[in-house]
């Protein structure tokens, strides 16, 4: 992991804390933190007066999946629900299926498709992230549904500054909670208020991008834990027991990252995972490499080889998707696109020719000026 990652830390011996709480795993009790887990469900089991006794955000991808599968193992009855991605993948709608198979019930809210359009343009041309609704989205309709439905518990996946690095604060923390998702949720410094002041939108236009108000939150007694907390945690391991239980795959390596198993539900996460490399210098194809690396499934060398072949390729196309058409469905062009890259580009991390125009090999990929992030 290079340092430009925000929030990383390193040790004196060079050791990021991504790595750091890797290693603290081994001494965790494991079988006390599930024991723990069980004591907590069978609180929410006896105090939710719904039909339901928690809520399980899912996409239908390998984490959702086990979510559901664990919880369903320890005698829950859990309210799925799924906050529509922008561009649904048929895989993607496939596996979200697939779920609803596991014997559960399944809530799908999908914002209005022109108000995420516009959305999707804005975060794009401002911050940099075409996947702004959808990442912020996916914290907030579950626990409005919480809200709604009186169901105060919800199930997350990982704590991801726990498993990719991250401030202490956030680190070794069990909840998920309003505080939470304004700092990690993906909201880049955008907020619900700056699109109703500088972009036209009624507040009504962004309900599903709002988090309830706290005095709704506190009364319900809405609280999100990170099942990560409580089990250990690894996708490799998630996915080959969801697969077992129904979970499709792509088959082959996905664009910009090393696996077929990530980012199966949404078109637009190829572009997304660009600009994380254009603004950080690295993508997908390096959060994978490492979390192997941590496992002792590869080495540190084959996984700097991966990521030289598979992180940060100028996105051409995802899961066969052409960009082209992928642009036109938010009404960019592919020149516009690269103008917009070339401005969220930090340029200290990329080699440029003698008159400071960044350089790119015959496909449009950029070059680092350093690979190995030594």
């Amino acid at each position: 992991m290079p340092d430009t990652k925000p929030d990383l830390t390193f040790d004196e011996r060079g050791v990021c804390n991504a790595c750091q709480n890797f290693e603290k795993r081994a001494s965790v009790d494991w079988p006390n933190r599930r024991k723990a887990l069980q004591g907590l469900f069978d609180h929410f089991k006896s105090a939710t007066k719904s039909k339901w006794n928690c809520i399980v955000p899912v996409s239908g991808g390998k984490d959702s999946t086990y979510q559901v599968l664990k919880v369903l193992e320890f005698g829950m009855k859990p309210l799925c629900v799924v906050a529509t991605t922008c561009s649904l993948t048929e895989i993607g709608r496939r596996n979200i299926q697939n779920i609803r198979k596991l014997g559960v019930d399944l809530l799908e809210f999908s914002p209005d498709p022109l108000v995420r359009k516009r959305l999707n343009r804005i975060g794009l041309f401002e911050i940099g992230d075409i996947s702004w609704p959808e990442h912020v989205g996916i914290f907030t309709i579950p626990v409005q549904i919480a809200v709604e439905f009186s169901i105060p518990l919800l199930i997350w996946g990982e704590n991801s500054q726990n498993e990719y690095g991250g401030p202490e604060h956030a680190i070794g923390s069990t909840r998920l909670d309003r505080q939470w998702l304004e700092e990690f949720g993906g909201l880049l410094g955008l907020r619900v208020s700056d699109l109703v002041e500088s972009f036209g939108f009624s507040e009504a236009d962004l309900a599903p991008y709002i988090y309830p108000p706290s005095d709704e939150v506190e009364r319900i007694g809405v609280t999100g834990i990170f099942l990560g907390s409580f089990l250990p945690w690894d996708g490799l391991s998630n996915m080959l027991v969801s697969q077992a239980h129904g979970l499709e795959t792509f088959g082959r390596a996905i664009e910009g990252t090393m696996l077929d198993y990530e980012n199966l539900d949404n078109f637009q996460a190829g572009v997304h995972e660009y600009f994380k490399f254009l603004k950080f210098g690295f993508g997908r194809a390096t959060d994978h490499a490492c979390l192997h690396i941590r496992r002792g499934r590869i080495s540190r060398s084959e996984g700097l080889e991966i990521v030289r072949k598979r992180d940060g390729r100028f996105p051409w196309s995802y899961m066969e998707r052409p960009l082209v058409e992928i642009l036109k469905e938010i009404d960019v062009s592919l020149d516009d696109f690269v103008e917009v890259c070339d401005r969220f580009t930090n340029r200290d991390l990329f080699t440029s020719d003698s008159s400071g125009n960044l350089k790119r090999d015959s496909r449009g990929n950029l070059m680092k000026v350093n690979y190995d992030n030594l």
